[in-house]
């Protein structure tokens, strides 16, 4: 794919910072960040003491206390930046951090294709690192290493004014934004889950194969441990989310059932046509019984359509 550019206004961001920043996050998110040095970033989540999602989001390392403030930036979908605050707020108990939900200025500018990582670094003059997560200033903003399972990329974080600044020069610079539809065509055939959409507070990590980047499970205590590790080490969840695809031009909508031989065995979650070609990609949570790659079809009130249920790019199962 050729590179292209979505914006997203009012992302989700969260800086927390103050002497027990680090050891306050450490002991509720999912993920290790005692070792994460500043200019690096791990995927992580905040999840309710009951093992389910509350908010998945990206921790980056600003300062790393010692010479400079202990400061930590965590970013998520838009919509959902007051909700982490909240949530963290609520363990903020005897310890010397702040919180502040800087959402309502924060834009999130994506940048994806072949050539987004050097045409990014050569607009901003910087180096980009390889490590996934790893971050570098831009003037006022954030260039975060951002590749997705099936294609290289970046995210430019920051205040909206610097953001649209920076998209400008992009677009000035040959890259063009995403065709209508073509961003979330693109999103679901790399098996991207979006918060609220494709997960919610109702799904287990493993359900969507959060734990592969954003889940450890050798540091100490967290959040919702107990289920986590309980079904890493002796468990199974009963449904996966996948990947669907299909050939046609009907888009199914969002809640459509799955039906494998008559019976329902799952839900559509998003879906897209890719632009251009006569194809359908969509997400869906399926019973674990359903094996890919395997044939489904779906059914709503306007329409059915035949499917193939694939695991998702980059997940083991």
């Amino acid at each position: 794919m050729s590179t292209r550019c979505a914006e997203r206004p009012r992302h989700g961001a969260v800086v927390v910072s103050g002497p027990d920043a680090t050891s306050f996050l450490e002991s509720l998110v999912s993920q290790e960040l005692t070792g994460v040095a500043a200019g690096q970033g791990v995927r992580s989540l905040l999840l309710t003491p009951q093992g389910k999602l509350d908010v998945a989001l990206r921790a980056l390392r600003i300062g790393a206390g010692k010479d400079e403030p202990d400061e930590w930036s965590l970013d998520c979908d838009t919509g959902y930046g007051e909700r982490l605050a909240a949530s963290l707020g609520r363990y903020r108990i005897r310890v010397d951090a702040e919180i502040e939900d800087r959402s309502d200025d924060c834009d999130l500018l994506e940048v994806r294709g072949h050539e987004a990582v050097p045409r990014v670094a050569a607009l901003a003059r910087v180096d980009i690192p390889d490590a996934p997560d790893s971050h570098v200033l831009w003037g006022d903003r954030r260039i975060v290493r951002a590749d997705w399972p099936t294609m290289e990329g970046v995210d430019v974080l920051g205040p909206a004014i610097a953001v649209r600044d920076a998209r400008d020069a992009l677009l000035r610079a040959g890259v063009e934004p995403f065709a209508p539809g073509a961003y979330e065509a693109a999103r679901i055939e790399a098996g991207v889950p979006r918060l609220g959409v494709d997960i919610d507070e109702r799904t287990i990590p493993q359900e969507a194969f959060l734990e592969r980047d954003a889940v450890s499970f050798t540091k100490g205590c967290f959040v919702g441990q107990e289920l986590v590790c309980r079904i890493d080490t002796r468990g199974h969840v009963n449904r996966h989310l996948r990947l669907l695809r299909a050939d046609g031009d009907t888009v199914p909508p969002g809640g459509t059932e799955v039906f494998v031989e008559d019976r329902s065995v799952g839900t559509v979650t998003s879906s897209a046509i890719v632009p251009d070609e006569a194809r359908i990609v969509a997400l869906a949570m399926v019973r674990r019984e359903v094996e890919p790659p395997a044939a489904a079809r779906l059914r709503w009130p306007d329409g059915e359509l035949s499917v193939t249920v694939e695991v998702l790019p980059g997940s083991e199962s």
